[in-house]
């Protein structure tokens, strides 16, 4: 059966600096995205394994590790094209996703202190996400503790901010809110805008 791959980051792993740094990108995505991966294929495989017979599993602690794992893999492989390097993310959106977001929260900034204050405000570890609901034809702002049980059912997400600490602690320390508010400057609003446009269809 196919399994699932680690994606390659977009930029090299010190492009985002000083934003993020690079000690912290390579292990991100090398460890802890790596260790995701290696997770939902592992919890796949025991099913499988199951299916035909071949073992017998603990069904409700298999099907946690591969909500936990998959879930991790697919919102870490958004989060990497969600950033690009210092100088093409950050600044404001543009097109239709600068349109919508001027329309349903007043305008750029209060929408940037919104989205801010979810991921500083995440309770433990998680996400802050900012998703497109077609049936509403609205955006749907919401945060994430962990990652089971990822985001609101069948909603796609548009910008994700990981506040796991293992995404800032060698280099923020404690500081998430600084993380937070430096993040802004390395959005990939070229991603956003695309993912905007794909889940309008």
């Amino acid at each position: 059966m196919p399994k699932y791959t680690l994606p390659q980051l977009p930029y090299a792993y010190n492009a985002l600096e000083p934003v993020i740094s690079e000690q912290i990108m390579t292990l991100h995505h090398t460890k802890h995205h790596q260790a995701y991966v290696n997770g939902a294929n592992a919890a796949l495989e025991k099913i499988e394994k199951a299916a035909r017979g071949e073992i017998e599993i603990d069904v409700r602690a298999v099907l946690r590790d591969l909500s936990f794992n998959l879930d991790g893999h697919k919102l870490h492989s958004i989060f990497w094209p969600n950033m690009a390097p210092p100088g093409r993310g950050g600044g404001k959106p543009g097109g239709g996703i600068a349109d919508r977001i001027e329309k349903e929260f007043g305008g750029f900034d209060r929408f940037k202190k919104l989205f801010s204050d979810a991921a500083k405000t995440v309770e433990g570890v998680g996400w802050a996400l900012l998703l497109y609901d077609p049936e509403a034809d609205r955006l749907v702002l919401t945060q994430i503790e962990k990652q089971n049980l990822m985001h609101l059912a069948q909603l796609p997400i548009l910008l994700s901010l990981d506040v796991w600490e293992h995404a800032y602690y060698l280099q923020y320390k404690n500081d998430r809110a600084s993380y937070v508010d430096a993040w802004w400057q390395v959005v990939n609003w070229d991603d956003v805008e695309n993912r905007f446009s794909k889940a309008k269809v």
